[in-house]
């Protein structure tokens, strides 16, 4: 506790929608009380009342949720507007979950279902709530700092098509979740410091989930925050706290509680009053104040802290000051009101029936009868009606992407890379569908040139939210212009893979809060793609729709040796929920893929694609692309449905089946070329989808699949029974991504890839060392046969 209150600024005598607290302290107080009975009656009814036939652990954190009852009354029964949003700490769910029964917005029925099928989910979800919620949280840094990406969201949609509006957005954080290394890299990159609707509630309770935590560092987190260019605001402690502070004695009490350790202070939280006056007073002033105190208003004061102080936080709150990012930290103890509070683990410890008895009888309810809203007439009650009517907002309707062309007409020609595919597309797109392109945003952590976005960047612009100069715009040495603007529809991030992931989640769900689909297409370097994927998972889970492209991957990245060549992505992508997965072998098959994936995005029933490309220059012309417009829209078809035949023998059953994918077609085509010599049948299959193939696989056997609509038609069209043979299997990855396609026919399989960590070298040197180069492929075929 060894930090003082920093000074707080007043900049406006109320806030937009608020309600002034001197009038409405005892009403508050009493929904403050409902409150936190409501979140610990729900988990209490979870765990003790409802049936559990199998004894399994249900969960929840009636500690957690207690820490924030105070802040989040404050906050929604007094500021909060129908524009704003706020990220509620995962295990605070059942507080959102109070106050919104309290509103009318939930039904009563779902306050007895924490935690069971179809009922409350554990932790906020936009996606499976029944409950109105801003924003998924659960994943430790992910929801804290969503809302700063909600933000930059907003102010991109407002920029460009307009109707996004205004609001502040709100993070409540516990001080543990500080530690977690995506909070950092989000505030510390350079467009957040503009940010002035961000508001994050740090709830400073001082413990984590094993123990009281010895020193949290409150002055030099503070201090990060006030580097980063934020207002740092701190409520430490309440009114009945500071008027001791006031009296003689007072200054030292104050000294007292500033510097002893965070777990002495909780100690004290678990004391009698008998043992506070044993062990609080140093010096005859602090004792002789202590003694003016009765047991009542001793047990309070220990306690009274500012983030359980309405009239503290309702002053932070109107301090706050919109020209930059906010954080206020709350102190609070963790189980506040409840038996078990200040306890070193009380962090899902329950209370017994007796202590809901005792908690009920405080807060003016039955065990018998839990769920109640306020009497009609009564001043919470219709306090609760006028602050549902100011928070209720009109539906969203969502407005179309615009018409995407499937196919833009282009047949690639000489050497290529699927990389540089990406961005000749794009530009493409711009003459194709130019309505459509600019709802086009394009995301990246430093590395547009090297991803070969340098042409789309100087074509559209960087997005900046004022004009900034290019000084170098006459050099005539300079390829990329970095022209800032705020009409200019690329990103770039720094060197933070979740902060792109993160942004471009948000960018993704911009159909869904505002009306105004973007088409957001983030670019990193696939070997980087997992240490994004959990961020960018929870992204998809709350309704983000996007384009993840990871270039270049895998060992055909051949210089780049040790763990920078990817060998797993392609099974992630495979397994990924909410996403379908591309590797395009050839030019064409990126725009198609591309496309198709675009076609998706930004609607109630979207879903959101990965494209892994590659740095390999191939000969365009092995894609053998069908002149016919007939036969080039079915193979189109059939690339964006997850495979398509490249190369059938003559014979009228192959002996052997070769189904590759991506940068490795070549050495594919070589093996069959080599083989035909030979004297053996052979088919080669280009796979671009094994998530899709798996989805038919599964589909045809009567099992859901993860697309909306499957097409199993195409396990026919690339593995026709007819032409069942032993498969040779080959990608740039892990081997076991396309194993699965063996049982397509149930045949023998060989199944070939990259299995150890990656070495330096020339191409074909890399290749032979993992088995990928043709000779290895023609000798795993003749084994097999």
């Amino acid at each position: 506790m060894s930090d003082r209150n920093l000074p707080t600024t007043s900049s406006s005598p109320s806030t937009p929608g608020g309600t002034r607290q001197g009038d409405h302290t005892d009403v508050l107080r009493e929904i403050e009380q409902r409150v936190l009975w409501l979140s610990t009656a729900i988990v209490d009814h979870a765990n003790r009342v409802r049936p559990n036939p199998t004894g399994l652990k249900v969960g929840g954190h009636q500690a957690s949720s207690a820490s924030m009852a105070t802040i989040m009354t404050t906050l929604w029964f007094q500021h909060l507007r129908a524009q704003d949003r706020v990220s509620v700490k995962p295990h605070a769910s059942p507080v959102l979950h109070a106050i919104n029964f309290l509103l009318g917005e939930l039904d009563e029925s779902y306050l007895t279902r924490l935690r069971s099928f179809g009922g409350l989910q554990s932790y906020p979800s936009r996606a499976k709530d029944p409950d109105p919620v801003d924003y998924s949280t659960g994943s430790v840094g992910i929801g804290a700092t969503a809302p700063i990406w909600g933000a930059l969201s907003r102010r991109y949609v407002e920029s460009h098509v307009g109707g996004a509006g205004t609001g502040r957005q709100y993070s409540l954080v516990g001080d543990a979740e500080l530690d977690e290394g995506a909070i950092w890299e989000a505030i510390l990159d350079p467009m957040v410091a503009e940010l002035g609707e961000v508001c994050w509630i740090v709830d400073m309770n001082r413990q984590s989930l094993d123990r009281v935590v010895p020193n949290i560092g409150a002055t030099r987190l503070q201090g990060m925050f006030a580097a980063a260019g934020w207002q740092v605001l701190t409520v430490k402690y309440g009114r009945q706290l500071n008027e001791l502070f006031n009296r003689p004695g007072g200054e030292q009490l104050r000294r007292r509680i500033d510097e002893m350790t965070n777990p002495e202070y909780q100690r004290l939280l678990r004391c009698s009053a008998a043992q506070l006056r044993e062990r609080l007073p140093d010096g005859d002033e602090l004792k002789a104040l202590v003694g003016t105190l009765d047991d009542g208003q001793l047990h309070d004061a220990i306690r009274n802290l500012g983030g359980h102080d309405l009239a503290a936080l309702d002053e932070a709150f109107r301090g706050i000051d919109d020209t930059r990012p906010t954080v206020i930290f709350a102190y609070t103890v963790k189980g506040y009101g409840l038996a078990t509070e200040g306890h070193p683990q009380n962090h899902s410890s329950l209370l017994s029936e007796e202590q809901m008895t005792e908690l009920a009888a405080r807060c003016g309810m039955t065990l018998d009868a839990p769920w109640q809203r306020f009497p009609a007439g009564s001043e919470p009650a219709g306090l609760c009606a006028r602050r549902a009517a100011t928070l209720r907002r009109d539906p969203v309707r969502a407005v179309a992407a615009g018409a995407l062309p499937a196919d833009m007409g282009r047949t690639p020609s000489g050497k290529a890379t699927t990389q540089a595919a990406l961005g000749r597309a794009l530009l493409d797109l711009t003459r194709a569908a130019p309505d459509t392109a600019r709802r086009v945003v394009t995301l990246s952590p430093d590395v547009s040139s090297s991803t070969n976005l340098a042409g789309w960047v100087n074509k559209v612009g960087v997005w900046s939210q004022t004009a900034r100069q290019d000084w170098f715009n006459d050099d005539p040495e300079t390829i990329l212009h970095w022209r800032e603007h705020p009409h200019g529809q690329h990103l770039e991030l720094g060197i933070a893979e979740v902060n792109l992931v993160g942004l471009l989640g948000e960018l993704g769900a911009t159909w869904s809060r505002w009306g105004q689909p973007l088409l957001p297409i983030g670019v990193l370097y696939d070997p980087f793609v997992q240490r994004a994927l959990e961020p960018w998972s929870y992204g998809l889970y709350a309704g983000g729709q996007s384009i993840l492209v990871g270039t270049p991957s895998g060992v055909a990245l051949a210089p780049e040796g040790g763990a920078h060549q990817s060998i797993t992505t392609p099974s992630v992508g495979l397994e990924q929920p909410g996403c379908i997965s591309y590797e395009p072998a050839f030019a064409i098959d990126v725009e198609w893929t591309l496309l198709a994936s675009m076609a998706r995005l930004g609607r109630p029933d979207g879903i959101s694609a990965y494209l892994r490309l590659s740095t390999r220059p191939v000969d365009q012309t092995l894609a053998g692309v069908p002149a016919d417009p007939a036969a080039r829209e079915r193979r189109r078809k059939q690339v964006v449905a997850g495979a398509y035949p490249l190369r059938r023998s003559p014979a009228e059953t192959p002996a052997l089946t070769i189904a590759a994918m991506g940068a490795v077609l070549p050495e594919a085509l070589q093996a069959a070329d080599r083989l035909q010599s030979l004297g053996t049948a052979v088919d080669v299959v280009c796979i671009t989808s094994p998530g899709l193939l798996f989805d038919a696989v599964q589909a045809q056997a009567g099992r859901a699949a993860r697309a909306a609509a499957t097409e199993t038609w195409i396990l026919d069209a690339a593995f026709p029974a007819r032409r069942s043979s032993p498969l040779v299997t080959v990608l740039d990855g892990h081997p076991h991504t396309l194993a699965f396609l063996a049982g397509i026919r149930q045949v023998r399989a060989t199944h070939l890839g990259v299995t150890t960590f990656g070495q330096s070298g020339d191409l074909e040197s890399v290749y032979r060392h993992h088995g990928l180069d043709t000779d290895s492929i023609v000798a795993a075929a003749l084994d097999l046969l």
